[in-house]
């Protein structure tokens, strides 16, 4: 009822500005997710980061935009969604200034962990704001531009991120974000109107600090891992200590006090519990396999970065096609028969991604990348449909946040989780071809392979090793995409928990919106 007074009170003209600007602040959060994956070599070699360190600069944002996504509704309600919405724009922006100008990789994963923390609140605040200037009539429409504008970011960041590295710098990967946030800042301050804040709003910190310990943690366990050899270090041994003492810590006051900052009552539906695991796998899916097509792109295939950028597009092009096409199928067709062929559409995509060599057509990558765009489509706005379905009103709020934190979670594991993979992998499956790398081979008695790659020179042994280093890492990339592959059939036994509605598509507009954040 607010909302709809708020709406018939805003201007017919404002609204048009209102809906630009912080669609523009949505745009630009959400490109800042993947316009750094084909500057990544470049920032490799220009902060000297190791194959596996390098992704921290993924997943630090994506970390810290997971840690501050939940209290992003507290901090509108205490200080005003204008104000808040306001500083993250700000904050964002200089958090991107410092990523283009860090000299080590500390620093540039130190300012990503700051950009996470300012952009978690742009995606759901913007949202709030589209909901309440637009009639419930209107929502549909707005949500769906809504939807749109958080995938443009994806469609769009490889591209641009491509350009502006190989024709400036990998620096303006991150200064681009500074004419955006100007004019972004400037509408919100001129047409988006104030909120009331209430100083009796409160925060549950003991909660909210848990999830965050344990949150760091788990990440600093992952990424530190693989280089410190697991648990014969003690710092993995320390790291995995705090992150299960902090989940314990979360999950025994979540039960046991009054007002806890996740609501226990959100785990008795079962549509909910079932959702979060299932976005939990579409975030693996998603950045995962989009942080392994860089390199597999530029190094084994020796792509020029524009050229990367450009045949990674199609894949988010397949998912805005197919998110329209989903959001006239809503309550026509069963959202579980959606669900079902997003899922086995982006394992037909990984399937087809495990067959690849570095001789794949331009033609089969940019379809193969549709294709799997498309599943993600398909999956999803009908996966946020039937997630808060059955979900009481007064708890969609709290399950929101939740609901962005196990995907934003999902992402930062799964490119943890292939990194890690990729890596050790490489060694094992270059240990497996060297043992066929002898003297006695009879292949070495052919003279032309016998010049180029005899093993007793040096020079021979030299590129025999460059060859079958690019081998194991060829094998290695098509083991991560059939793990991909095996993790989108394994959610599909979880469809049969999910319960269908009264009536497919009753849910509010509003929910159809949180597609992304």
């Amino acid at each position: 009822m607010a909302s709809a007074i708020a709406a018939a009170a805003t201007p017919v003209a404002n609204r048009g500005a209102i809906t630009a600007c912080v669609i523009l602040a949505v745009i630009m959060q959400a490109l800042d997710t993947t316009i750094a994956n084909v500057a990544l070599p470049y920032i490799q070699g220009s902060v000297s980061a190791s194959a596996d360190q390098i992704n921290w600069v993924l997943t630090s944002y994506i970390v810290a935009a997971a840690i501050m996504t939940p209290p992003s509704g507290f901090l509108a309600a205490r200080f005003g969604r204008k104000r808040v919405l306001s500083v993250a724009i700000i904050g964002f922006v200089v958090a991107s200034i410092l990523c283009g100008a860090a000299q080590s990789l500390p620093q540039i994963v130190g300012f990503r962990l700051m950009q996470g923390f300012f952009g978690a609140a742009l995606v759901p605040l913007s949202q709030s704001i589209l909901l309440d200037i637009y009639t419930p009539e209107e929502r549909g429409s707005a949500m769906a531009l809504f939807g749109v504008s958080v995938m443009v970011g994806p469609v769009l960041g490889p591209v641009i991120g491509g350009w502006l590295t190989e024709n400036i710098s990998w620096r303006w990967v991150f200064y681009i974000n500074l004419p955006l946030g100007i004019l972004a800042l400037v509408g919100v301050s001129i047409f988006v109107s104030e909120t009331r804040s209430s100083v009796a709003a409160k925060l549950d910190w003991i909660g909210f600090g848990a999830l965050s310990i344990a949150i760091g943690a788990l990440q600093l366990f992952l990424d530190r891992g693989a280089q410190l050899d697991w648990f014969d270090s003690f710092e993995i041994i320390v790291e995995a200590t705090v992150c299960v003492a902090a989940l314990y810590i979360l999950v025994v006051h979540t039960f046991t006090a009054e007002n806890s900052f996740i609501k226990p009552r959100l785990f008795l539906d079962r549509n909910f519990c079932v959702g979060l695991i299932f976005i939990f796998i579409v975030g693996i899916c998603y950045l995962a396999s989009l942080a392994l097509m860089t390199p597999y792109l530029q190094t084994l295939m020796g792509y020029p970065v524009v050229t990367a950028g450009v045949v990674m597009g199609p894949r988010g092009l397949g998912t805005m096609v197919c998110m329209f096409v989903v959001g006239k199928l809503i309550g026509k067709v069963d959202t579980r028969i959606l669900l079902g062929s997003g899922l086995l559409v982006s394992a037909w995509a990984m399937y087809d991604m495990a067959g690849w060599t570095p001789d794949v057509s331009q033609q089969t990558i940019m379809l193969t990348g549709f294709l799997q765009g498309a599943g993600l489509g398909l999956l999803f706005v009908p996966l946020t449909t039937i997630t808060f379905a059955t979900l009481p009103a007064e708890y969609r709020g709290d399950g929101t946040g939740l609901y962005n934190l196990s995907r934003n979670i999902g992402s930062s594991v799964g490119i943890s989780l292939v990194a890690y993979l990729l890596t050790r992998n490489v060694q094992v499956n270059h240990a497996e071809i060297a043992n066929y790398v002898t003297p006695f081979n009879r292949i070495f008695d052919t003279p032309a392979i016998k010049e180029a790659w005899d093993p007793l020179k040096l020079a021979g042994r030299a590129a025999l090793d460059e060859v079958v280093t690019r081998q194991a890492t060829i094998i290695s990339y098509v083991d991560d995409f059939k793990l991909l592959m095996i993790l989108c059939l394994a959610a599909l036994p979880f469809l049969a928990l999910l319960r269908t509605p009264r009536k497919e598509g009753a849910a509010p507009a509003d929910d159809h919106a949180m597609v992304m954040e």
